[in-house]
Parts: C-alpha cells; sequence; structure tokens
C-alpha cells in the first residue's frame, strides 16, 4: 500500500463547491453582459453622431433628436435623447452621459452599476 499515501484528487465536496462557484460566475455574466452590451453601443452611437458632417452645426436639440432615431437601432433603451450633455469645445460637440442601472440577481439581491461615457477624445 505504498501508493496510498500518495493519493491526490478531488473530493465530492470540492467540486460541487467549484459547480457553486462556477454557476455563480455565469449567472452574474449572463445577467451583466447585456447590459455592458447597451453601454458600448451607446458609447458607438455617441461617437458616431460627433463625427456625422450633418450634426456639425447642429443645435442641441437637433442632436438629441438625432440621438432617439439611432437609439432603436442599437436596442439603446436606458437613456433618451434628454439624458445627454451635449456641450461645444473648440468648434467640436461633445456628448455626454451618465445612468445607474441595477440589475436583479436573485431574491433581494441586486447589482447597481454606474455608467457615464463622453465623446470627447480621451
Amino acid at each position: 500500500m505504498r501508493g496510498s499515501k500518495f493519493q491526490r484528487g478531488l473530493t465530492l465536496g470540492g467540486m460541487l463547491m467549484g459547480c457553486v462557484v462556477i454557476g455563480l460566475v455565469a449567472m452574474l455574466g449572463m445577467k451583466v453582459t447585456p447590459d455592458v452590451l447597451e453601454y458600448f453601443a451607446i458609447q458607438k452611437t455617441i461617437k458616431a453622431m460627433v463625427q456625422d458632417p450633418a450634426l456639425k452645426d447642429a443645435g442641441v436639440s437637433d442632436v438629441r433628436k438625432s440621438f432617439d432615431k439611432r437609439a432603436p437601432i442599437d436596442r439603446i433603451e436606458s437613456i433618451k435623447g434628454e439624458d445627454l450633455d451635449i456641450s461645444k469645445e473648440g468648434g467640436q460637440i461633445v456628448i455626454t452621459f451618465a445612468y445607474p442601472k441595477k440589475i436583479s440577481l436573485f431574491g433581494k439581491v441586486s447589482l447597481l452599476i454606474d455608467f457615464e461615457g463622453t465623446s470627447a477624445a480621451q
């Protein structure tokens, strides 16, 4: 029985704990991913709007209307054109936004993420 004291492996309890951790991480990823993708869609949309030559001399209301027209294409539902902060810096339109997103995980447990972004070069 010389080999028995050198046995190594994973116990049933260890395997179950590993499965629970992997399951929780997977659930968190599945709940958070759509909101993160929406945030990147908002970023992409406002950067495209800043580059649009038709909006170079547009007013604030025109920029907001343009965002509201583009939002359904990328399935943006968290913010509207009225939620955008629009200004001009050096003749260039700068659009910023910020919004909180509460993601229900299970029971009374939620995750709150504060999203914010800008079209200004960083």
